[in-house]
């Protein structure tokens, strides 16, 4: 027998599988298949979605209160036949078909054209002492995309990825286990995509063809198994279906959008207004100004340094009046503090708010505040009273809120001294359920999340509110947006940005940031440019850095950096009426902001592994720089006709082309028939009115609905909102630009607005919502 370094030889414990179906029973979406002592179920939920649970006990759990998927009640039952025959049993719906084997129970999917996907692969499912498991065909031109926050590159094949929350500090291209826990994955070949939503809280995995090539495994530590698949074709298809499973994001608030800045930590009133001025007197357009834990009087969260930050109030009312907003970081560590009159920490007492042993002991870390205790987010009472401590941040104005170290991030001594990283014992006992903690741990972050969001719009009610957080789980788009944790001023984290992002719109997240410049480390003058290039691209934008770093603010590395991060700055907010109109695509239909080259060209192979070009929304690519010294690089043009941002040149794809791109450029392209609708630069983004709404287009054939609403209320969910149809017809020796007429209850008052056809030339018009039609003519050919 080899040896592997002394590494002792294992003897895995066998796993045990579904015997022959006995019995079939059918009622309403559910297909029951009795197993034995075991049991199948296929609950047909749309006709692109089933649900597949196996319950080796014939005990199905019970569904918890937290349940972060719709009911299977509440979607509407499709319509669907079951076939059987002496060896398998049938279910087609309009899109797929479902293959049942009688005498083991394996599943087989095919689409209307008979192409497999989701196939069981030997032993299908199986469990043995703690662990339950499914094994599936990986087809030859497969690739794997999404599973949430991931290092390293875009296409996850024949990689294992663990599915357990964790501070995942100085993470690199190798770590496996990060903030976020999403167990979902998109699966993609020429014509064929489906996704897996594992619907497991418990640690779990996803091996990719690692242990076994062409097959791929799921594993929880879960008592049953409970699955989902989705058909596509598309991701966009897979998405829309995962998105309705799981839930869509609020719209967020338009500043939210603009560019944020934070430091740990700007650490005192005087630091935050000189900060301020410095954006107002260089030109450099910014919204938001995070204050990180050195706010608080000694770490405790809901209070403020009476030294350092003495008028709170004050300082906000002023930040505001400049144009900014604030945000504020909260973590769930209370600081144990008996009789020192803190009323976090005597109300959670008092409430017994907090997270106990299972012998019913007080637990308690180690964190910011040194000896701290956490509460049990998982119970409703305890999100309630977590969240109307938010009170006392709203009522001086504070806009938003940053969930930090909630995976949960604990020591198990003092953060000065040299300690382990723990969690709650797996035991104890939490929510209203009264499960362990090995079921709620991926959880945490998530109800964290829920509990200051749902806080946020109790009290601000009138008002959307901005949430942050670190740690999430499926679904966490409908309660906060999401940011990469503790990255590193490395060239390598610039380029991981890309595909980290990417995947995370791939698993329904798509409000989804990294710390420009990084966090960790010294960023140099270049790395600061590029990084800012790119970061105009993230769906969340904040420049963020770390306390023993120098400073990392846009002015900080001389004139050339300056003038280039206020450029694309500049950039950012002109283009802010397009970025909020993908926000609004993606409340409404899961699309990704920020996406890989695949999502819309899902039959292109070329773009399958392409991590360093991206889409924001469907009409703008870029090929970033990330490495020093380069002024060069490959572009991949998908098929049709792409344009030059900046030069306006016309390729013909499918191709590739070499940019180029000095310091001050990142190439930038757009597709034929684009409509890319612009605003004036702003220093903020209320600074003044949309007017004049400028509209470049590109010819070819294309078409954009415009979103506008306030960007401060809830009014669009009662249709206070409008939208506007723009199409561009090219003929032979003219281009035609219809503008429909305005939709909705969205009030607007007159602007001017400028269609430039990009290369031939502008038109304008006064405009109060109805309908125009431009013709420009083309020099002939």
């Amino acid at each position: 027998m080899p040896q592997y370094f002394g590494q002792l030889p294992i003897d895995e414990q066998p796993w045990e599988t579904l015997s022959a179906v006995q019995n079939i029973s059918q009622e309403q979406h559910c297909v029951r298949f009795d197993c034995g002592e075991s049991c199948l179920t296929v609950n047909v939920l749309a006709p692109n979605l089933i649900r597949v649970r196996v319950a080796p006990t014939r005990k199905f759990t019970p569904r918890r209160s937290w349940a972060v998927t719709k009911d299977d009640a509440a979607w509407q039952v499709p319509s669907f036949e079951v076939q059987e025959t002496d060896t398998t049993v049938e279910i087609q719906t309009e899109q797929l078909r479902v293959v049942v084997q009688r005498e083991n129970g394996q599943i087989a999917c095919f689409d209307t054209a008979n192409r497999s996907f989701a196939v069981d692969a030997a032993p299908g499912i199986g469990w043995r002492l703690g662990t339950t498991a499914a094994w599936k065909q990986i087809a030859a031109d497969e690739h794997f995309y999404g599973f949430g926050e991931r290092t390293g590159l875009l296409d996850k094949r024949s990689e294992v990825k663990t599915n357990w929350t964790t501070d995942a500090l100085d993470y690199g291209s190798l770590t496996d286990e990060m903030y976020q826990a999403i167990p979902f994955f998109i699966a993609l070949r020429p014509e064929v995509g489906y996704g897996i939503f594992f619907n497991t809280t418990f640690w779990s995995r996803f091996d990719i063809g690692v242990e076994q090539p062409g097959i791929w495994r799921m594993e929880t530590h879960a008592a049953e198994l409970d699955y989902y698949i989705i058909y596509g074709p598309t991701p966009a298809k897979i998405l829309d279906t995962y998105t309705q499973l799981t839930g869509r994001m609020a719209l967020p608030p338009k500043w939210a959008l603009g560019y944020h800045q934070c430091r740990w930590s700007y650490e005192s009133e005087t630091i935050v207004r000189e900060l301020a001025q410095e954006f107002r007197d260089r030109r450099i357009p910014c919204d938001v100004i995070h204050l990180d834990i050195d706010y608080m009087r000694g770490y405790r969260v809901f209070t403020w340094s009476p030294k350092r930050f003495p008028h709170p109030e004050k300082l906000i009312q002023e930040l505001a009046e400049a144009g900014f907003k604030t945000v504020t970081i909260i973590d769930p560590g209370v600081k144990y503090e008996p009789e020192a009159d803190y009323h976090v920490f005597d109300q959670g007492v008092a409430g017994d708010y907090f997270v106990r042993k299972a012998d019913g002991q007080l637990f308690h870390g180690y964190v910011w505040p040194d000896k701290a205790v956490f509460p049990d987010f998982m119970r409703a009472d305890v999100r309630q009273w977590w969240g109307e401590l938010h009170e006392s941040l709203t009522d001086i104005g504070v806009a938003g809120i940053w969930n930090d170290m909630n995976e949960p991030a604990i020591s198990d001594r003092p953060f000065g001294d040299e300690g382990d990283k723990i969690w709650f014992p797996l035991d104890a006992p939490q929510g209203d359920d009264r499960v362990t903690h090995a079921e709620a741990h991926n959880l945490y972050g998530l109800m964290m999340a829920r509990a200051c969001a749902e806080g946020l719009e109790k009290l601000r009610p009138t008002e959307r509110s901005f949430v942050l957080t670190r740690s999430g789980y499926a679904g966490i788009q409908r309660w906060s947006s999401v940011w990469m944790g503790d990255n590193h001023s490395l060239w390598d984290h610039l380029e991981m940005s890309l595909p980290m992002l990417c995947n995370m719109g791939l698993s329904g997240v798509a409000f989804v940031g990294c710390d420009v410049g990084g966090f960790a480390s010294n960023a140099t003058a270049e790395l600061f440019a590029r990084w800012m290039q790119v970061g105009i691209l993230y769906p969340f934008m904040r420049g963020h850095s770390a306390l023993t770093t120098a400073q990392h603010e846009p002015w900080s590395f001389g004139d050339r950096t300056e003038k280039i991060c206020r450029e694309y700055l500049n950039l950012r907010y002109q283009l802010l009426p397009y970025i909020y109109t993908l926000f609004w695509e993606a409340a409404t239909t899961g699309a990704p902001i920020l996406r890989p080259l695949l999502y819309d060209f899902p039959n292109d192979p070329h773009t399958y592994a392409l991590h360093d070009q991206v889409l924001l929304g469907s009409s703008l690519m870029a090929a970033p720089i990330y490495r020093p010294g380069v002024e060069h690089r490959a572009v991949y043009l998908p098929a049709g006709t792409w344009y030059d941002w900046w030069s306006g040149e016309s390729y013909t794809g499918s191709t590739h082309i070499l940019a180029h791109a000095p310091l001050e450029k990142m190439p930038l392209y757009v597709k034929a028939g684009a409509i890319i609708p612009m605003q004036p630069v702003m220093q903020y983004v209320d600074e003044r009115s949309l007017d004049p709404l400028t509209l470049r287009i590109w010819q070819g054939d294309g078409e954009f609905t415009l979103y506008e609403d306030d960007g401060q209320t809830f009014a669009y969910q009662d249709n206070g909102y409008a939208t506007t149809k723009i199409s561009v017809n090219t003929e032979e020796n003219r281009v035609v630009v219809s503008i429909n007429q305005r939709e909705g209850n969205g009030l607007f008052p007159k602007r001017e607005v400028i269609v430039e056809l990009v290369g031939v030339g502008e038109q304008r018009f006064s405009d109060a919502g109805t309908a125009q039609q431009l013709v420009f003519n083309l020099a002939p050919q």
